[in-house]
């Protein structure tokens, strides 16, 4: 079927304006944009074009209309100005259309607060393209987009990019709107189990409290503040033991009384600081937990959220994520996926043979390492991360004389950051360039102190860009898998929900009924996901499904 483009800008109160690009219909009004969209998209599944997916998606959903395919020219314009050295500039569609006018450029607004709940679509927020029609300017954007990525010398790279980005963003938005399933009274219940009941206002629960009692007698009566670090080192100096800081790793270093309750306190804290019972009140409705994730939120491509700690939820609260009666939750992590990724990436051939177990450390390990898996990850992760303190070096030496192909990947990277060159992910996701006060900073002066701290931040910056290639190019292989895994449903299985997506993990909220049918289509979604971005290699990616109906269950 010939892909149809339709631009579509949202005006307000439900309405919008149209063009279908690739067929005789001219720029019209639609009063009723949600039941026109609705409709289109029944008949003929087009690729929709829109300014934000952000302004307009959410609204769409709570109207009932669900989008197959998308163009987010807003993301797009992100994507492309990163590739092109310039981060950082402003994105929206008045901004994207000014910039090659030599125009001034509009700021791109503020995300909209939370709880927000404009009519079905909010205004313009100050974007609309001055002296233009808003449908031309989307037009001359997306056709400025396309030349652009015609020029690059991997257009079809960075065109999948792109529409994995804005097919990102449609996941993003419908798995706030579905949420993911989330059972106050477990996690109340578990907060209440290791923090005792919930205290009043400014009060601390009482398993907090006893702790920080605990620790004010091992430090001989002083009442010490546990949420204050610089009182712990000073209580520590006290005692006559001198600590750079109060963060865990270093306490655990440490023989005192203090210790074992400071590293308790610390952890129970975290969790009633960062997912307590405000959080609870705050992001938990009706049975649903709904973050507002930012696609492409780390310059990565990873995600992020507006509050919610949604990518940081700790493994014990995973057991108040269950599943609705008669449905079930479908679990899938990718195997080592960044290890793997540096394989496919470097085209290494030995690699890709140890890539083919399930287990990619173990193979490792058996390859390399005398069998002995934890020396292959320590070699893997030093390779990948820069690190070769310890017995990082050596490992990674032997890491370097059996994969030299995949080591060099990296360490050519590293060189490149090193210089104070960017570096790219498979798909073209593109790393910062350094400030103008590195470059300052790391310029030789004849001064052998000032040289030395120049020479320091190079190689930080080194490592930045090393591992700023495997994880980027992890990332777009996580957001193919993910849009993938998203028109297969769509087909196969279309009651079933993407409801949290971390990374190298998805997880779908689906009738215990299409449950298998769910596993099955991970499963396809990473295989094609492999295909589509690195067709050249043998490296797989296992991605395993498995059904539960606690969260907890899964790992």
């Amino acid at each position: 079927m010939r892909d149809v483009r339709v631009v579509v800008v949202p005006g307000a109160e439900g309405t919008g304006r149209v063009q279908v690009l690739d067929g005789p219909d001219q720029p019209r009004d639609v009063r009723d944009l949600a039941g026109w969209l609705r409709e289109a998209e029944a008949r003929a599944a087009p690729r929709w074009v829109l300014p934000c997916l952000d302004d307009a998606y959410p609204a769409l959903l709570r109207a009932g209309v669900r989008l197959g395919r998308c163009h987010d020219l807003a993301l797009a314009e992100g994507i492309l100005l990163a590739f092109e050295e310039r981060p950082g500039r402003p994105r929206n569609l008045a901004a994207a259309w000014a910039r090659p006018r030599g125009l001034p450029e509009p700021e791109d607004p503020r995300p909209a607060a939370r709880g927000e709940q404009p009519t079905l679509f909010e205004a313009d927020r100050g974007t609309t393209p001055v002296g233009t029609d808003p449908v031309a300017a989307a037009v001359a954007v997306l056709e400025y987009q396309e030349r652009r990525i015609a020029a690059t010398a991997h257009p079809d790279r960075l065109r999948l990019l792109v529409a994995a980005e804005s097919a990102g963003g449609l996941a993003a938005a419908e798995m706030s709107h579905h949420g993911l399933p989330w059972r106050a009274d477990v996690h109340t219940a578990l907060l209440t189990d290791l923090l005792g009941p919930r205290p009043l206002p400014g009060a601390r629960p009482a398993k907090l409290a006893a702790l920080a009692e605990r620790i004010s007698v091992a430090f001989a009566g002083r009442p010490i503040n546990p949420d204050h670090p610089p009182s712990i080192v000073r209580a520590f100096a006290r005692e006559g033991i001198e600590i750079a800081s109060a963060r865990a790793w270093v306490l655990k270093e440490v023989d005192h009384p203090a210790v074992a309750p400071l590293l308790e306190y610390k952890e129970l804290a975290r969790l009633y600081v960062a997912h307590g019972w405000s959080w609870l009140d705050s992001w938990v409705d009706n049975g649903r937990f709904r973050p507002e994730y930012v696609v492409g939120g780390v310059v990565s491509g990873r995600w992020a959220t507006r509050g919610g700690a949604a990518l940081q939820l700790p493994r014990a609260l995973r057991t108040a994520v269950r599943s609705d009666p008669g449905w079930s939750l479908v679990v899938a992590d990718a195997s080592q996926l960044e290890p793997r990724v540096l394989g496919a990436l470097s085209g290494d051939p030995r690699f890709a043979e140890v890539s083919a177990a399930s287990d990619l450390y173990t193979s490792l390990a058996a390859d390399a390492f005398d069998g002995d898996r934890g020396r292959a990850k320590i070699a893997m992760l030093s390779a990948m991360y820069g690190g070769t303190s310890g017995e990082a070096g050596p490992l990674l030496a032997v890491l370097r004389k059996r994969f030299p192909v995949a080591v060099d990947y990296v360490e050519q990277a590293a060189r490149a950051g090193e210089d104070g060159r960017v570096v790219r992910s498979r798909l073209g996701r593109t790393s910062p360039p350094p400030s103008d006060a590195w470059r300052e900073r790391t310029s030789v002066t004849g001064d052998e102190t000032a040289d030395r701290a120049g020479r320091q931040a190079a190689r930080e910056w080194g490592r930045f860009t090393r591992n700023f290639v495997v994880q980027a190019s992890a990332a777009d292989w996580a957001l193919t898998m993910l849009a993938t895994l998203r028109r297969r449903l769509a087909a196969t299985a279309p009651s079933a929900r993407i409801v949290f997506f971390q990374h190298d993990e998805v997880l779908v909220h689906a009738p215990t009924e299409a449950a298998d049918a769910v596993a099955r289509e991970i499963a396809n979604a990473a295989e094609e996901a492999g295909r589509l971005v690195f067709p050249e290699t043998a490296v797989r990616f296992p991605l395993e499904a498995k059904t539960v109906t606690n969260y907890a269950d899964a790992k």
